[in-house]
């Protein structure tokens, strides 16, 4: 087989589409702008801890996971969170509240209140919405859940998953799977139950079951064997600068260093953000170009923090705490890295990824970072009863972070699909389509690698 694929982005996406093409045979060039590869994964050592700037761990909702970490011989590497992350907490009043994660634990839980307990109750009853793909997650939840189902469970889910407002994600393209409870059962508890049986028929596991995972050098290890596995057909520090149509293919034009080369190929991939896409694709088509500069990704500063152990006064036992909209605080929520994963830092030490910004405070983008780290850092110490300053800190900021699936954007799904259609074997992918997480990406590239097989 001599098809030529070319692939814009080595993202997880973009090498894990490279890497089923190349297993069968195709021949896939990789072009990267930057010089190594990952995209948003970002994993880094410095004075003894280990973190990861953007995603810190994965869930192994697809069976593909396992497959190509087997495949790479990174079986070894691969690490399972800590039994202690399954505790997850909300801050109310300034108290964190472990998340009830069974119904005697909702029963005793003072997260919510009797009222929105019993309220719960009346989830089965509640009819389906005439608003179908225009409805917000908050409305969603608010009709079938309560007014303070939302602001307390719901909200910081939300702001924690994409650092995004409830009222603004569409439920339809941002959680397909909870609309789909409503559109196919009627309703989430039930929906719940009957959709487990059907998961097991696929070999998926659900967000809530699937375990979490990492490496012991940090999540970007699975990026960069995936590109050792592709070897020299991954290009680094090479821009793309113009995709022009032939009859067949696409000539693919990029820069690489001084020079200005070229590739004709028969099919072109493009997993890199679609804001930067939209100026590869304005040539071939207006409409699309201006549906991808229309996706919103805000602002998100994550800050990671090292500390003694003695000098932290609150149990380390959960995952971390999300932080509702209405506590009104300057950060989204914190990640007790060192109590998920192994290997992040000294036995001694404790290590924590705090999460700033996001659609609820796009204003981070303009202010001084050091102060709002400055503030950040105050009312994670009240909370966390810590008593001296970090040992070590330090904080990556993205200017446009996670891609917000916010209502309406099946009109850029239906854009999307018909300048596919219009340009056959030219594929917009990435995780603007499909979902955001590492699992849906790679369970995205899956589907883009049999789009390319069966045309």
């Amino acid at each position: 087989m001599n098809k030529k694929v070319v692939v814009l982005g080595a993202g997880i996406s973009g090498l894990t589409i490279s890497y089923l093409l190349n297993k069968d045979g195709y021949d896939v060039t990789v072009l990267e702008k930057k010089d190594e590869v990952g995209g948003s994964i970002d994993t880094v050592v410095e004075d003894g801890f280990l973190f990861d700037r953007g995603p810190n761990s994965g869930l192994e909702t697809h069976p593909l996971i396992a497959q190509i970490v087997e495949e790479l011989g990174l079986r070894d590497e691969m690490v399972y969170a800590n039994r202690e992350s399954n505790k997850r907490y909300i801050l109310r009043n300034e108290t964190l509240h472990a998340l009830p994660m069974s119904p005697p634990g909702l029963i005793k839980t003072k997260l919510f209140s009797a009222k929105a307990k019993f309220r719960l109750l009346a989830e089965p009853f509640v009819g389906r919405s005439k608003d179908g793909y225009y409805q917000s997650i908050a409305d969603f939840v608010e009709r079938r859940l309560g007014k303070e189902f939302l602001d307390y469970a719901i909200n910081p889910f939300v702001a924690g998953v994409y650092a995004g407002n409830p009222e603004d994600l569409s439920v339809k393209s941002a959680f397909p799977k909870l609309y789909d409870l409503e559109e196919k059962y009627g309703g989430l508890i039930i929906g719940t139950i009957k959709s487990i049986r059907e998961r097991k028929k696929r070999a998926e596991k659900s967000k809530q079951s699937a375990k979490m995972f990492s490496f012991k050098s940090g999540m970007q290890i699975f990026p960069k064997a995936i590109a050792a596995s592709l070897g020299e057909k991954v290009l680094l520090e090479t821009e793309v600068t113009s995709i022009t149509k032939l009859d067949p293919g696409y000539r693919v034009k990029y820069k690489h260093g001084e020079e200005i080369n070229s590739i004709e190929c028969d099919n072109v991939i493009s997993t890199i953000p679609a804001y930067i896409a939209s100026t590869l694709v304005k040539d071939l088509d207006v409409k699309t170009a201006e549906h991808l500069t229309k996706v919103v990704y805000p602002p998100v500063l994550v800050l990671y923090l090292g500390y003694e152990k003695s000098a932290i006064g609150r149990q380390l036992d959960g995952f971390g705490f999300l932080i509702p909209a209405k506590e009104k605080k300057s950060f989204l929520g914190a990640i007790w890295s060192s109590v998920l994963f192994p290997n992040r830092c000294d036995d001694d030490k404790a290590s924590f990824t705090l999460f700033v910004g996001g659609s609820r405070n796009p204003e981070v983008a303009e202010k001084d970072k050091d102060k709002v780290v400055g503030k950040v850092l105050k009312e994670f110490h009240q909370l966390m009863k810590i008593n001296s300053e970090p040992s070590f800190k330090s904080y990556k900021f993205w200017n446009k972070a996670i891609p917000q699936y916010n209502v309406g954007y099946i009109e850029h799904e239906k854009v999307f699909e018909e300048f596919e259609n219009k340009f056959p074997g030219f594929i917009l992918a990435g995780n603007y389509r499909g979902g955001i997480s590492l699992g849906d990406c790679v369970k995205s590239s899956e589907i883009v690698y049999k789009k390319v097989k069966e045309k």
